[in-house]
């Protein structure tokens, strides 16, 4: 009996600890590490093993979208507490070079860019999906947590069905990380451009999608078309909802200054009409949306949280807010609402990408003015619960 009440109240204590908010953040990608002018696009994703796997372009020579890009990961195995040496993955092979964009010298370039893993919890493998010079889509595939990748496998011809509606020339995965159905099915959002050879904008988003552990991929519906108020939609976050049904989450171009949101049963078709949602402020800028096994219906989204405002303090159609103010929300009815939001960092912030550990801390990693790092974060801190003492 006296140890049943120990062991009581070792339970509760530990509870109480549990309890305690918690926020502690560590850098991942800093400005310079490794020769690398700076690191940009992050994505972030939790193995069937608990591993972390930190991801981003690593921008060899400046920042711009376009030049010389690699795609740099690092992996932690103690929850994003310390992380192992940068490891240069995605297309280490025959080199695709080409840059648009550059009259002299950019043949010689070959960008690397928009990484996105999927965790595959049938068989503990993680997919990794990234683009070449935005004309290309590859694939390829870790089944040891993210240590080594099998050849890349081109899937360029998955994007060939969404030029009945666009004739792309650019394409794009992602940015951040794709998810697992119920069904199996992984998901992974997508944008196209359709302007000039090079040009990301005018822009439409999509998913595609995989029914065999990624051996093949396939072409979704288009349910972010660039028609009416939507505003050339492009880098889209993806999550699953309470009842299976899976919800896009959108950028966009847009008057209205708030993100696209539409859902669907499968993640490819029947999706319905994308709305505004007045609560998801839109500065232009990639944000991040994860499902917290907490509670069915617990969302968690991060975002710059800014508008762009005239001298008066009016928003302007279709602005650009400053990427600053980098908050997270909570909704706990599948992001009907958001109640709650605070802010992670009140300075320079951009893109970010959200990732749940096996006991339900929260990873963001996120761009932190020129560095990229991450944060560690229960529920408890994004409602401001005080410790329990």
């Amino acid at each position: 009996m006296k140890l049943l009440k120990i062991s009581l109240l070792l339970a509760a204590c530990a509870s109480l600890l549990s309890a305690a908010p918690l926020l502690e953040t560590f850098d991942v990608f800093p400005i310079k590490m490794d020769g690398i002018t700076r690191y940009r696009i992050p994505g972030i994703v939790v193995t069937t093993k608990g591993t972390v796997l930190a991801y981003a372009e690593a921008r060899r020579n400046n920042s711009s979208d376009w030049g010389e890009i690699e795609i740099r990961l690092r992996r932690s195995t103690d929850g994003g507490k310390t992380w192992g040496p940068g490891k240069q993955i995605a297309h280490v092979g025959p080199r695709l070079e080409g840059n648009p964009h550059k009259a002299n010298g950019g043949e010689r370039e070959q960008t690397v860019n928009n990484p996105v893993a999927i965790v595959d919890r049938t068989n503990g493998a993680i997919e990794f999906l990234y683009c070449i010079n935005y004309a290309r889509c590859f694939s390829m595939r870790s089944v040891d947590d993210g240590v080594t990748w099998s050849q890349p496998v081109d899937i360029t011809a998955t994007f060939e069905p969404f030029r009945a509606k666009y004739n792309w020339k650019v394409i794009a995965t992602g940015p951040g990380h794709g998810i697992q159905l119920k069904s199996g099915r992984l998901v992974v959002p997508i944008w196209l451009a359709y302007g000039k050879t090079g040009d990301h904008k005018p822009s439409a988003a999509a998913t595609i999608y995989s029914d065999d552990h990624g051996q093949t991929w396939q072409a979704g519906d288009i349910p972010l078309p660039n028609e009416g108020a939507l505003g050339d939609p492009s880098e889209t976050m993806i999550t699953t909802l309470a009842d299976g049904r899976v919800m896009l989450v959108a950028r966009s171009i847009s008057k209205a200054n708030r993100k696209l949101i539409t859902t669907s049963a499968d993640g490819a078709t029947g999706w319905s009409p994308p709305k505004f949602h007045d609560q998801l402020w839109e500065p232009i800028c990639m944000a991040s949306i994860v499902a917290h096994p907490s509670k069915a219906g617990t969302l968690i989204f991060s975002n710059p949280h800014t508008l762009g405002l005239d001298s008066a303090g009016k928003e302007i159609p279709a602005g650009k807010g400053k990427r600053e103010n980098l908050s997270i929300k909570l909704s706990r009815d599948d992001g009907t609402t958001w109640p709650v939001s605070r802010t992670l960092n009140a300075g320079p912030s951009a893109y970010s990408d959200l990732a749940v550990l096996p006991d339900g801390t929260v990873l963001c990693l996120y761009e932190k003015a020129s560095d990229i790092v991450a944060a560690r974060f229960n529920l408890e801190w994004i409602t401001g619960a005080p410790a329990v003492r």
